[in-house]
């Protein structure tokens, strides 16, 4: 099943990295976060990806075309240039990068990609956020419900200290605690040929019109991971990931420890449609 990567906004937010590279290639643990999303599809068996690219797109192209000899050794004849390559690695991607312009939404990036995607499911998700997803069960869940669309919902990193106030006194302070349940759009979608009908324009993001017209005609269903998940939206998410890469297993690939829960509920509250 091929792998959707959508990598093609302008990443405001990172702008203290992304004026020089386009968002997916921002480094954590010396590898572009793109990599650490793809290394979770892998770990799955599912290693034929479309990048979509636009802000930047030639960084992207530049840098899967030489991945193949950064990521092993060779020896190279320097009088006639001739190459011998000496594989010192395990990965074995098919990778398609396509420009799908620099001022497409996600919905238009996804829509001009109808002619890579062969008329079968494949799977969608951001190039910049990751979890220790099971991406088999995921997989499961979709097809057992028979929906057009399948979006894995998450429960956002706290950013902020907790405080329990009553008759103006603080009477508990807990850092990072989340007392309600909060649940939002982690990307890792499963899409039917037929979410492609649902995407009209250059201008539309998926995250929108798209999916709010898919959750009002019943197709969009929620697969409610309870395990980690980080986006890399700001510097301080960057750093954040970059301190929990040291581990020995970074927790998006702590699969043992991942948890979710299925349900059969239209998304729609998801949305907040």
């Amino acid at each position: 099943m091929k792998v959707v990567l959508l990598a093609g906004g302008l990443g405001s937010r990172l702008a203290e990295e992304t004026v020089r590279v386009p968002k997916p290639m921002v480094e954590v643990a010396g590898r572009p976060i793109m990599l650490h999303v793809m290394d979770i599809y892998d770990h799955w068996g599912h290693n034929d990806f479309i990048v979509a690219c636009g802000y930047k797109a030639l960084a992207i192209k530049s840098f899967f075309q030489d991945l193949h000899l950064m990521s092993n050794d060779f020896t190279v004849g320097i009088g006639n240039g001739e190459m011998a390559l000496r594989p010192t690695t395990k990965i074995d991607w098919r990778v398609s990068v396509v420009d799908t312009g620099l001022s497409t939404m996600t919905g238009g990036r996804l829509r001009r990609l109808r002619s890579w995607l062969d008329d079968e499911p494949f799977m969608v998700t951001y190039s910049d956020g990751v979890g220790n997803i099971d991406i088999e069960a995921l997989l499961s869940f979709h097809r057992s419900h028979g929906r057009l669309a399948t979006v894995t919902a998450v429960r956002p990193p706290a950013r902020f200290g907790n405080l329990e106030i009553e008759d103006g006194q603080v009477i508990e302070f807990t850092e990072k605690v989340r007392k309600y349940e909060t649940w939002i759009n982690g990307g890792f979608f499963v899409f039917e040929p037929g979410v492609l009908d649902y995407l009209l324009g250059d201008e539309e993001p998926l995250e929108q019109a798209p999916l709010t017209r898919l959750a009002h005609d019943g197709e969009l269903m929620a697969y409610q991971h309870k395990g980690f998940w980080h986006p890399m939206d700001t510097v301080r998410d960057r750093d954040t990931l970059e301190a929990l890469a040291a581990r020995t297993i970074p927790p998006w690939m702590d699969f043992v420890n991942g948890q979710a829960v299925l349900t059969s509920d239209v998304a729609t509250k998801l949305l907040n449609v």
